[in-house]
């Protein structure tokens, strides 16, 4: 599959392509070309979603809508951003858009089930996490089915959280522009999150990974507490494990055709979700990814049912972490500095001298 104006493959897209295809496609793609398993998929790119706004006259109707809200009339905020998404699924999307994502998905294989998630180009970045900002499609099956997803991606930009959101960051409303990944979808045995440093405290030698059966939504969402594992970044060692009452599990569902939860057996609800050797491969992963990275990481992975042991972990995201990096920031600021350490100071800069 070879890449064109409204979508691009994984492997022809990187770091370099941000603004054409967002934070969430251009990790996906660095992966991809940095040889990093990663499931199959492409990129509907921002000029697609700009074929949209202008090809549609979708552009003067949010404008419009825009022009009206008040930020700080939570009701009204929210009757604008249902208003703006119901005018985003009353249209077709354009001719030539549509015919790039059906051949895109024909070219992952026909009928395979694909995930449909959000790449917003503020999405992902260092200063301004918009994780969980967009919406994200599972067990999505079928070229209409696909394209219809899109467009409720793309709608999901002007969900009132995402709205305030930007709004409070200036961050722009009509200015930030969405990316679409379609991804195949993994069939999940575990799942979860892995950061490159503690978010308890930042300690950038440990290596924290949250885990569970099936898909990480679940743990994503808070719905599931995961496992815990902490492994040592340099020796490669676990050195501390709590585990926790797994009790639903989110699997495929090939006769629904949708992803279903699923209370998880008395004898593994309580058990460890991951081999040490699997808790191992997890965090070599996300220490892999923050060296090419050089950044601190928050990695999504997964474990996959249906490949062999030792080729069955797919990194399905890597994202720069922000907690700590935005403390680290406001730390290396200058401060005002008082005593004796000012006057010295003041002395060595004058006014007029800065």
């Amino acid at each position: 599959m070879s890449g064109g104006l409204y979508t691009l493959p994984f492997d022809e897209i990187g770091k370099a392509d941000h603004a054409r295809v967002g934070g969430k496609c251009a990790s996906l793609g660095e992966m991809t070309k940095g040889g990093v398993a990663v499931p199959p998929g492409f990129a509907v790119t921002t000029e697609a979603y700009l074929a949209m706004l202008d090809e549609t006259q979708l552009r003067d109707e949010i404008v419009a809508q825009l022009g009206r809200i008040d930020f700080d009339d939570i009701d009204a905020l929210d009757r604008a951003a249902q208003a703006i998404q119901v005018r985003f699924r009353s249209h077709h999307l354009p001719e030539a858009v549509e015919a790039a994502i059906r051949a895109g998905y024909a070219g992952i294989g026909a009928d395979t089930p694909v995930a449909v998630r959000s790449s917003a180009t503020a999405e992902d970045l260092p200063d301004a996490s918009f994780a969980g900002q967009q919406d994200t499609y599972l067990w999505v099956k079928g070229a209409d089915d696909v394209v219809a997803h899109v467009r409720d991606c793309w709608a999901s930009l002007f969900t009132a959280r995402a709205m305030k959101y930007r709004h409070d960051n200036n961050l722009g409303q009509i200015e930030v522009l969405m990316s679409v990944a379609v991804q195949k979808m993994v069939n999940a045995r575990a799942a979860g999150v892995a950061m490159t440093l503690d978010p308890l405290n930042g300690d950038r030698t440990k290596i924290v990974i949250d885990a569970s059966y099936g898909l990480g939504e679940l743990v994503v969402s808070g719905v599931v507490t995961p496992d815990n594992y902490r492994v040592e970044k340099v020796l490669m060692a676990v050195v501390d494990r709590r585990i926790s009452d797994k009790h639903l599990e989110l699997v495929p569902d090939a006769a629904a055709a949708a992803t279903v939860e699923r209370p998880v057996d008395e004898e593994r609800r309580r058990a460890q979700c991951l081999s040490d050797a699997e808790i191992i491969a997890v965090a070599r992963l996300a220490k892999d990814l923050e060296q090419k990275n050089g950044c601190p990481q928050d990695v999504e992975w997964a474990i996959d049912a249906d490949l062999p042991a030792g080729a069955n972990l797919l990194a399905l995201q890597a994202r720069p972490e922000t907690v700590w990096s935005q403390k680290a920031k406001a730390a290396a600021k200058p401060a005002h500095v008082t005593g004796m350490m000012g006057i010295v100071g003041a002395l060595n800069n004058p006014i007029g001298s800065r």
